[in-house]
Parts: C-alpha cells; sequence; structure tokens
C-alpha cells in the first residue's frame, strides 16, 4: 500500500474526494478541513494500492493539483487494516506488476543529472577499474561496476524513449556521454601518474590477462548479458526492488570497458582501446534496447487491466 497526501485548495476539495471516492483500492480517506498554511486549503489524505496510484495520479495531475496545491505519495512499510486488504484485492492486477510511471520519472531524473556527485562517483568507479585492469585483478573490477553510478542516466533514457520526453532523454545523454568522457580523461592522467612513479606497466596491460581480457573482447554473450541487466535492471526500478540494481550493475562490462580504454589510450595502444570502446558501446545498446522493450511491455500489459474506477 501506499499513502497519498494532498494539499487542495477548499473550492477543489468536493471534486478531488469524487475521484477518491470513485478509484477502486482507495481507502482509509482523511479531510483535514483548513489544516494547509503554505499553501493554504484542506489536506486530505488516504490509502491508496500500489496498482491503482498511477492512474490515480494522471486524474489528480489533470486537475492541475500539482500546480495548485501538493501531491505527495510515500510507501507503507506496515499496514494491518482488512480495508486495506480488501482495497489492494479490489484494485485491478498485482501490486508487483505495477508502474508508477510519475515515480519512475521522477527517480530517472534524479539520477540522471549531471552533477558533482555522479561526476564523482563514476571517475572513482573507473580509476578502480583501471587498477584492476594494470593488476589483473576481478574483485576490483566488480567493485567498480558495482560502484559506478551509470545505470541512471540509462534507465533515464530508457523511461524517455517510452514516455516520449525529450528533455529528460537530452538530460540522461548528456550525463551519460559528459559522464564517460569526463571519467575517462581524468583516467588518462591517473594511469600516467601511477606510470609514472613506477606503479602501472605498460607490460601488465599487454599481457595475458586471463582475468579481465574479456574487458576488450566483446561477443555476443556481453550483448546477451547487457540485455538481460537491461531487463533486470528495469523491473527492480519499477517494482521498487532496488536491491536487484547491484546484481545488475555488476553484470555489464561498462565502466570496466571505460576504463581499459582509457588505460591503453595513456599508453598508446590504440588497438585495445578501440575494442573495449567497442565493448562499451555493445554493453549500453544493450540495456537500452531492453529497458526500452521492457518499460512498453510494462506500459500495455497494465493498459488491459482496466480503468480503476469503482462501477456508478
Amino acid at each position: 500500500m501506499l499513502h497519498l497526501r494532498l494539499i487542495v485548495p477548499d473550492d477543489r476539495t468536493d471534486e478531488v474526494l469524487r475521484l477518491l471516492e470513485t478509484t477502486v483500492g482507495v481507502t482509509h480517506l482523511v479531510v483535514l478541513s483548513g489544516a494547509a498554511r503554505d499553501p493554504r486549503g484542506d489536506v486530505v489524505m488516504c490509502d491508496v494500492a500500489r496498482e491503482a496510484a498511477d492512474g490515480l495520479l494522471a486524474g489528480l495531475r489533470a486537475m492541475e493539483l500539482d500546480r495548485t496545491g501538493s501531491i505527495a505519495l510515500e510507501n507503507i512499510d506496515l499496514s494491518l487494516s482488512r480495508r486495506a486488504d480488501r482495497a489492494a484485492d479490489d484494485a485491478p492486477g498485482e501490486g508487483a506488476d505495477a508502474v508508477l510511471w510519475e515515480s519512475l520519472s521522477d527517480a530517472t531524473h534524479e539520477e540522471s543529472t549531471l552533477s558533482a556527485t555522479y561526476l564523482a562517483f563514476l571517475t572513482v568507479a573507473t580509476m578502480i577499474a583501471a587498477c584492476g585492469v594494470v593488476l589483473d585483478n576481478a574483485v576490483l573490477i566488480v567493485g567498480a561496476m558495482a560502484v559506478g553510478p551509470e545505470f541512471g542516466p540509462l534507465a533515464g533514457i530508457c523511461t524517455a524513449l517510452v514516455q516520449r520526453a525529450p528533455r529528460l532523454a537530452w538530460r540522461s545523454l548528456q550525463a551519460l556521454l559528459v559522464g564517460f568522457a569526463v571519467a575517462m580523461a581524468v583516467t588518462v592522467g591517473f594511469s600516467l601518474f601511477m606510470d609514472a612513479v613506477g606503479l602501472f606497466h605498460v607490460e601488465a596491460l599487454e599481457a595475458a590477462r586471463p582475468n579481465t581480457n574479456f574487458i576488450y573482447r566483446p561477443d555476443w554473450f556481453s550483448f546477451v548479458v547487457a540485455v538481460l541487466a537491461g531487463t533486470a535492471g528495469v523491473l527492480s526500478l519499477t517494482s521498487a526492488k532496488s536491491g536487484a540494481l547491484v546484481g545488475v550493475a555488476i553484470s555489464v562490462t561498462t565502466v570496466p570497458a571505460a576504463a581499459n580504454a582509457a588505460v591503453a589510450l595513456g599508453y598508446q595502444e590504440y588497438g585495445q582501446a578501440w575494442h573495449s570502446m567497442e565493448q562499451l558501446l555493445l554493453n549500453l545498446a544493450g540495456i537500452v534496447l531492453a529497458g526500452t522493450l521492457t518499460l512498453t511491455a510494462q506500459k500495455l500489459l497494465w493498459a488491459r487491466q482496466g480503468t480503476g474506477l469503482r462501477a456508478p
């Protein structure tokens, strides 16, 4: 269940209440007349089944309540109520399958912003992966994968394509391209510094590297894994099972490929750098393709569940 808190202009309260009372899956309705001070209005609260929330939010936004008042939605960790159980049973579909598009758009907007924190995480992850490349250390490679924040912009691109949101698409693409460009440039300088102090050696890059040579050897398995990871990543976002994102992060060779390319460029090993970039682009394409198809399938599936309105 989700908890919905609204601030409603007093002249729109009846209209909002009609929508809430006719929406299947809504329960525990509370109205506090004149309780809101900024903005002024009535406070309306209720609990809503997850599978009914997206249609309800769309209706509230159609009333422009996000402009004239306020809409806040949060998860309920525990709800001991027969009414809540009945509301969840009455709502069409299953809560685990429901996609809250407003929540997804908001989350991907935040995660796909080109911020200093995003750049720092991506750069540090790429430098960790560079150490793993030179040392042929799979543990460092996995650690770098887990630290990298690149799935946020990738999910943003998928969401933007399905929702036809060009601004989100541009913001996500900018974060992805600028982020990797900055991270790789810094990692090139980092590699040259490590070489100057005797910690990196070109011989290590040219060695067989049985634990990490897959990074610059893209094949169909790279694409297949990226597709599977993209599907799992989007499902974890839409179902609020964020723990699965860690598994997604360590399944794809994005940050390690960028790191290997950066180290190879520092040593002027252009062939290995090119193949690493191929690995990077192959993984990015697989994730975006799978994520977009997954969101499209979810949107079509959920469209068949009904309107979520109670029969008159």
